[in-house]
């Protein structure tokens, strides 16, 4: 991450926050009047209680996360298909000794973030889960929200249809704690390897050294039976307690709403350590770092699915939230844009409420086009359906997010010259430097 954090710095993408900022409201305050005004990454260099500084909105850019595994402009989901897809040309892991540079404090050394008004307290929300599965030994990793107790527990939950609440599962019915280790501050591989879901067999470090090209190093822990990326800014050591709930929450998830106090896992920390000079990574649920890359990785399961079953998908997008899908096509006959509309919701059951499909001029990263296509190409009563009753979102007791909502906002078939759109010769070109007077 400190190579990741240099280069946005070195692009002019950081935006650099020298006053002192209180870690309870007033940061992520900051970041989100950053992230409106831009899609810049953001530095604090003095946060109040801790000697980190933090960074936070590091992958808040749609760009920024296409570059990183080298896609075109409109390519991210093929891209990350073949990355999928293809062999790794190297070995998984270089395993090292101990790092000389680590040093060994306590949780509460580490900046406490409290995002929300009515958020129980801290929460550590970038902290990515290193696990193994305990028969395979198959590491995993995920994201699970973090409460701050204090310096020997943290509470986390663990989504029932998540791997590592499998490999709880399986650990407690041995009457045995799960060790795992939280990790704050990782490479940008390891980080967007965490993102993807993938099936329980995959290694997702073996995704990571597919997406950096190279082995990813690693070292052991101090106090627990795993090996860790060696360049994590932050590593918390530790293990799930069996047959242990305790109260969690409330907290602002990504939605946007609090989800209330529940008995969640309690995770009981048995080390602390961090490189010299370390950044702590912060991320505020629900903002665009939290959305981009979740928006991605959905995209790409959409494209992967839809792709093998539909002809003529070009790309897929869930901006601007990851509960809607918007798939552009090569339209190639009557019924093509409806079909792929039924493809993609049986593609993942859990985000995709609304499904939208466009031709291949539509900006599918822009929803004033996407809509646009849908007011002017057609009747808007004849080319939306919804399906009702049909479950959504893995966590929704109250069934919210049930039913489906399908519009294809392709033109009509055989009509397409009456729908072109209209367009200035050199549009494209014209470089506003050259004409405005500053």
């Amino acid at each position: 991450m400190r190579k990741f954090v240099e280069d946005i710095i070195k692009q002019d993408e950081m935006s650099v926050i020298e006053r002192e900022v209180s870690p309870k409201h007033e940061l992520a305050a900051v970041t989100k009047a950053v992230q409106i005004i831009s899609e810049n990454a953001v530095l604090f260099k003095h946060i109040s209680g801790t000697e980190f500084p933090v960074v936070s909105n590091l992958y808040g850019s749609h760009d920024r996360l296409r570059k990183l595994i080298g896609a075109p402009k409109d390519g991210f989901c093929k891209r990350w298909k073949e990355l999928l897809q293809h062999p790794l040309e190297c070995e998984v892991y270089e395993n090292i000794e101990m790092p000389d540079d680590l040093v060994s404090g306590k949780l509460s050394d580490l900046p406490l973030i409290t995002y929300h008004e009515k958020d129980a307290g801290p929460y550590f929300t970038s902290a990515i889960y290193l696990a193994k599965e305990p028969d395979s030994g198959v590491p995993n990793l995920s994201f699970h929200r973090s409460m701050f107790v204090n310096d020997n527990e943290i509470r986390a939950r663990l989504g029932s249809s998540h791997d590592l609440a499998k490999y709880q599962r399986k650990a407690e019915e041995r009457n045995e704690p799960m060790e795992a280790a939280l990790l704050v501050g990782t490479s940008p591989e390891v980080f967007l390897a965490a993102c993807a879901s993938l099936p329980v067999e995959v290694n997702e470090l073996e995704v990571a050294a597919k997406i950096a090209g190279a082995p990813i190093k690693m070292r052991p822990c101090r106090s627990i039976d795993l090996m860790v990326p060696a360049d994590t800014e932050v590593v918390i050591e530790g293990r799930f307690l069996p047959h242990t709930l305790r109260p969690e929450g409330p907290f602002g998830e990504f939605m946007g709403n609090y989800v209330p106090i529940g008995d969640n896992h309690v995770f009981e920390v048995l080390d602390v350590t961090w490189r010299k000079g370390a950044y702590f990574h912060s991320l505020t649920c629900g903002s665009n770092e939290d959305l981009r890359p979740l928006e991605a990785m959905t995209a790409a399961r959409v494209y992967d699915h839809v792709s093998r079953v539909i002809p003529g998908v070009i790309d897929v997008s869930c901006r601007p939230n990851c509960m809607i899908s918007i798939i552009k096509i090569k339209k190639q006959y009557e019924g093509h844009g409806k079909q792929a509309l039924l493809a993609a919701i049986g593609s993942i059951m859990d985000f995709n409420k609304v499904v939208i499909v466009v031709d291949e001029d539509v900006d599918i990263h822009n929803l004033d086009d996407v809509m646009w296509a849908y007011m002017v190409r057609g009747p808007a009563d004849k080319r939306a359906f919804i399906i009702n009753d049909v479950p959504g979102f893995y966590r929704d007791e109250m069934k919210d997010h049930w039913g489906r909502l399908a519009i294809d906002a392709t033109m009509p078939w055989g009509r397409e010259e009456e729908f072109e759109r209209k367009a200035i010769p050199g549009e494209d070109n014209i470089d506003l430097s050259q004409y405005l007077v500053t």
